[in-house]
């Protein structure tokens, strides 16, 4: 084919899923001429499998990406259909939000965002060939034969790249929702010398919902009180007209149906030989591996207001389609349901991650970045971070600034890139509450307090959003201060108080701070008791105060750990170290640092294989500077 000169940009993302469409906004906002270009304009910001953003460990991911000026928490904020803060009895570090999304108003409003920001070109096309010259990238060349030069590139082609649908015995070349696949795009990966993996994830059935009968199943309403994932959504903004979820579950004729048909499934067959999610099976797997279980839950999302197909989540799977028609009728509500597309599994190629640095930059080529399930994660929220992390750092390339970094102490944005990065992954990458070490630190409601002066500083972050964390910082510092300057005396109605409470009473005077330390008090209640305030708090600011107070002494503790990381952080590993130098090394630790080639001590004694004994001998190595022979 004929190629030709097409325009040039700074930035170039491919992909225009939830990483790409962060990375092509943050691009743009930070000053980047950025094209974004995507198969099908159709499937902007498309959720091809469940219709809800959000989740224990992800739901604080998307309030990281609305800290740093990302737009995923905005654009749930004007689309949801039900938002639930889940974990509420639990304590703040595994709190989270989830909500249920409109899918077709949330693609939509996305792709009008990107349409209306300035320096973003969104085009339909098909990147087949990544240009690069002298190991830099230099733009991509299109089915069309439209040359793009560009300072940078993001891949984002989630599970395009070489995607295979499978359903029963049939397998077809396609991405996700029958769309194109991108296989030369894929080809020209493997060209440049990267090491390919291939991952699987399936979908359910879908199913109308004027055929279920939710009289037999159990209603999952929304919160009544206010919240949103955008730290600028304002509470008047909440939509009380919730759509709601409804649970229901498999029984033992699901079982035998599934158990009956087990020499007809694909997983069991050979038919996939992708690696598939382990927090996220098919309820074929879910059967075969647990056994012992009568029943597992299934809930009926709906996925719109403006459509009749209901997503039943906890029934992904790639069985025949004859066999899910019978799974679903079998199903207590689902008897007379008419499904209305039929669940699949797809199988996609991954960059291994190890290939990438902190900035998802590829350490193979510069300028070359990847994000999302190209680097073999699962999830929206995990794609959209990275692709924000991505974004920023191509820009920044192209800017001639520094990189930016976030550590596992900055967010779970931090701990999942160090993860892929450090540790790789052998299966579709999912973000957990247990992967972060200081989730104490890392908790949903203080992500602007974290990260907004960073978001600031990148220039992501405008005044609106600047002016409005700065007032609700002051506030939270001043109201502090005040609990902390107020005593509290052992009043007749303090002591009552107390006594209905079950808590011991008070002997002396206290502090006002010290009293809300009480489990069983709230600052609600305390604030009976004090002079009452000019105007009320905000209730996020209320929150803040509370969550900083109550846990003090365990958020010092682990502020405490924080910073003794922070101090191998700083301790960065020469680029042209040459570890067969250092005599001392264990073999596979040896191997592991070459491969993984760790820019700090902090990031190297993270690495499976990588013992305490040699990062000693690495420490003394690098600090008293005895490391004479390097790679030329």
């Amino acid at each position: 084919m004929q190629t030709y000169q097409a325009e040039s940009y700074d930035v170039i993302v491919v992909g225009a899923g939830h990483a790409g469409s962060e990375a092509a906004l943050a691009a743009a906002r930070m000053g980047c001429k950025t094209m974004l270009l995507t198969i099908n304009l159709d499937m902007v910001a498309f959720m091809p499998c469940n219709p809800s953003v959000g989740g224990p460990a992800k739901g604080v991911v998307v309030r990281e990406i609305d800290a740093l000026g990302g737009q995923m928490g905005r654009n749930i904020d004007k689309t949801y259909i039900q938002m639930r803060m889940l974990n509420t009895g639990k304590g703040p570090a595994v709190r989270a939000l989830r909500a249920q999304a409109d899918k077709h108003a949330y693609a939509s409003e996305m792709k009008h965002t990107i349409e209306q920001e300035e320096n973003l070109v969104l085009r339909q096309g098909i990147a087949e060939e990544i240009l690069v010259e002298e190991g830099v990238c230099k733009g991509v060349v299109t089915s069309t034969g439209a040359i793009y030069p560009s300072k940078a590139v993001v891949i984002t082609a989630g599970t395009a790249l070489r995607g295979e649908i499978i359903i029963g015995e049939l397998k077809y070349s396609s991405g996700p929702n029958n769309s194109q696949p991108a296989v030369k795009l894929a080809d020209s990966l493997k060209k440049l010398g990267f090491e390919i993996a291939r991952f699987k994830t399936g979908t359910p059935p879908r199913v109308k919902s004027s055929t279920i009968d939710y009289t037999v199943t159990e209603e999952q309403p929304g919160d009544t009180a206010p919240n949103h994932f955008s730290f600028l959504t304002p509470d008047s903004a909440y939509n009380l007209e919730q759509r709601p979820c409804w649970l229901t579950y498999t029984n033992e004729l699901t079982h035998t149906i599934i158990q009956k048909n087990l020499h007809r499934a694909p997983m069991f067959t050979g038919i996939v030989e992708g690696v598939g999610a382990r927090y996220c099976p098919s309820i074929e797997d879910k059967i075969v591996r647990f056994s012992d279980k009568p029943r597992h839950q299934l809930f009926l999302e709906p996925e719109g207001l403006h459509t009749e197909e209901v997503y039943v989540q906890g029934l992904s799977t790639s069985m025949p389609e004859d066999v899910q028609q019978d799974m679903v009728h079998s199903i207590a509500g689902l008897e007379k349901a008419e499904m209305m597309r039929t669940g699949y599994a797809i199988e996609y190629d991954v960059v291994v991650p190890h290939q990438l640095r902190p900035t998802l930059e590829t350490k193979k080529v510069k300028n070359l970045f990847t994000a999302g399930q190209t680097n073999g994660t699962s999830g929206y929220e995990e794609a959209a971070g990275q692709g924000l992390i991505a974004g920023i750092n191509a820009a920044q390339n192209v800017l001639g600034k520094e990189p930016f970094v976030m550590k596992r102490s900055d967010g779970y944005i931090g701990v999942m890139i160090d993860d892929l990065v450090t540790k790789g992954t052998n299966e579709p990458y999912r973000l957990l509450t247990s992967r972060a070490e200081y989730r104490l630190i890392l908790r949903h409601d203080n992500a602007d307090l974290r990260l907004t002066e960073l978001g600031h500083e990148l220039g992501l972050v405008k005044e609106r959003q600047y002016e409005a964390f700065k007032l609700k910082k002051v506030a939270i510092e001043a109201e502090i201060k005040r609990l902390e300057s107020v005593r509290l005396k052992p009043t007749k109605e303090i002591q009552l108080y107390l006594e209905e409470k079950g808590s011991a009473p008070l002997k002396d005077g206290i502090l006002a701070s010290d009293f809300l330390k009480r489990p069983e008090v709230s600052y609600q209640e305390l604030t009976t008791f004090l002079p009452q305030l000019e105007v009320p708090l905000d209730r996020r600011v209320v929150e803040q105060v509370e969550v900083q107070i109550k846990y003090e002494g365990y958020i010092k503790k682990a502020q405490e750990k924080v910073d003794k990381m922070k101090r191998m952080e700083a301790k960065k590993i020469p680029t042209n170290i040459d570890y067969q130098a250092i005599h001392g090394l264990a073999t596979e630790a040896r191997q592991k640092l070459e491969k993984i080639q760790p820019e700090t001590l902090a990031q190297a004694s993270r690495i499976s294989g990588v013992n305490p004994a040699d990062m000693s001998i690495l420490m003394v190595y690098i600090e008293q500077g005895k490391i004479a022979k390097v790679k030329e």
